[in-house]
């Protein structure tokens, strides 16, 4: 059976991004690619014949332009219209196809992370059944760097088992990001330095354990490099974010912790790259 991308679009230029980057996943991985667009349920019902027609034919025009512009493979693609409330269409077509993946572009409210929560594709990344991209970079390459916050939990697992199957010719680099109790009040201390080293390495080696028995199960897996930062994730994702180019960040989440909803909206409103979120039951 194909494995099926659904790409949700909402016809702006801020979905060219992502639309491209659509394309080129579906046809690196012998997807159909099945592109939407969700009409507002509240216009004349003699409008939406032409409207839909439009719509179809504007889709069909850009796919053939972004081919072009970026020299991409044409996967196999389906272009349907809907009409109802975005993210539950996006969210009930996605169930409906068993999609693989939903990509999404970057939301126009970009930089305004208080009004960020109730956008579609904050919605949509909280409801649905499969893996989300936001992108908002054109894809004049694969992805070619990921980076990926992990720790001890099930999710971090479970994303990064995505990341080694989806991505087996990417680096991908781990951020571990650590706290200990004392850092403020000892840290200048010679004998708590001593000790923190310690708990650090040994932090390092339980989780070089966690990510090589996982490497483990597969084959054909990709360069893997661990970091461990001091600091906060939402810090220690920034900070490393502004010293390299990563062209995509992988979020696991499990019904949106608190940690990694921060960190979502830190990265879609101050977009640096791609964003893609796993959910793991």
């Amino acid at each position: 059976m194909t494995p099926t991308l659904l790409f949700a679009t909402d016809l702006s230029a801020d979905n060219r991004a992502a639309f491209a980057r659509a394309l080129r996943l579906a046809y690196a991985q012998g997807a159909r690619l099945d592109i939407l667009h969700v009409i507002d349920p509240y216009l004349p019902k003699r409008m939406l014949h032409d409207l839909e027609a439009a719509v179809v034919d504007d889709i069909t025009a850009t796919l053939n332009d972004l081919r072009e512009d970026y020299a991409l493979e044409a996967p196999q693609t389906l272009i349907q219209t809907v009409a109802g409330a975005p993210y539950a269409e996006i969210v009930r077509e996605a169930h409906e196809r068993s999609a693989e993946l939903i990509v999404m572009g970057m939301h126009r409210k970009r930089g305004q992370k208080d009004l960020l929560a109730g956008t579609t594709v904050m919605r949509v990344m909280r409801s649905a059944p499969c893996p989300v991209v936001v992108a908002s970079y054109l894809p004049t390459q694969p992805w070619e760097h990921i980076v990926l916050p992990i720790d001890f939990s099930l999710t971090a697992r479970h994303t990064l088992r995505e990341a080694l199957k989806r991505f087996p010719e990417a680096k991908i680099t781990l951020l571990h990001a650590w706290r200990l109790p004392g850092e403020r009040e000892l840290g200048s201390q010679r004998g708590y330095a001593q000790w923190r080293e310690r708990e650090v390495a040994a932090l390092r080696a339980q989780l070089e354990e966690e990510v090589e028995s996982l490497m483990r199960e597969l084959d054909g897996v990709p360069e893997v490099e661990l970091l461990l930062e001091p600091g906060s994730p939402c810090e220690v994702v920034k900070e490393y974010m502004k010293r390299h180019t990563p062209d995509l960040v992988m979020i696991g989440s499990r019904g949106q912790p608190h940690y990694a909803s921060q960190l979502t909206e830190m990265l879609l409103s101050e977009p640096h790259c791609d964003l893609m979120l796993c959910r793991a039951w």
